[in-house]
């Protein structure tokens, strides 16, 4: 199974840097010069990194592969990925890949199942479980040990205990008609 790392976006100056969308958590890793990357579309790659600099908020790569401004704007739009079978496990056991949440059963402490797990959102706040529910609308719950007090791979399963209003709150209709 493979990851998305990074998505390349527009060239910059004439020889051949390419703007990249990082979609990594620990990007000094995974860009570090001299690390080959799988592209979707495979035939776009591998790209085998020689250089990053960061350039007005963004991430700016220079590939072994790619020699002039024409090469990488033929590369815009490629995603970069990785085979997650290469990914080390977390050190910490309280530390999950998001493949690894996507499709577990969310299940209230005392047992009531809510749905399954559909996405992980990395939002300035924090980490939120999306879970999708059918005939509801989507439950989204801060993914923090107070709300998340038990993921349990072996299970396929997220515990949720949830504070007053959560479930409530997700039952509520939304837009401005709802505002009452």
């Amino acid at each position: 199974m493979e990851v998305t790392i990074g998505r390349l976006g527009r060239a910059h100056g004439l020889h051949g840097e390419v703007a990249v969308e990082i979609r990594t958590d620990d990007p000094d890793t995974r860009f570090a010069p001299g690390s080959v990357l799988a592209t979707d579309p495979a035939g776009r790659g591998p790209l085998t990194i020689t250089a990053t600099r960061p350039h007005r908020g963004r991430l700016l790569v220079t590939f072994a592969e790619v020699a002039d401004r024409t090469a990488a704007e033929a590369l815009a739009g490629t995603l970069l990925v990785l085979d997650i079978t290469a990914l080390p496990p977390p050190n910490d056991p309280d530390e999950f890949y998001d493949h690894q949440l996507i499709g577990l059963a969310a299940v209230t402490v005392d047992g009531h199942a809510l749905g399954a797990v559909a996405d992980v959102l990395h939002l300035p706040g924090g980490d939120v479980l999306a879970v999708h529910r059918p005939a509801t609308p989507e439950l989204l719950v801060p993914f923090r040990a107070a709300i998340v007090p038990e993921v349990d791979l072996l299970k396929g399963r997220v515990v949720i205990d949830p504070p007053p209003g959560l479930l409530e709150l997700a039952e509520r209709p939304a837009g401005p008609e709802a505002a009452g």
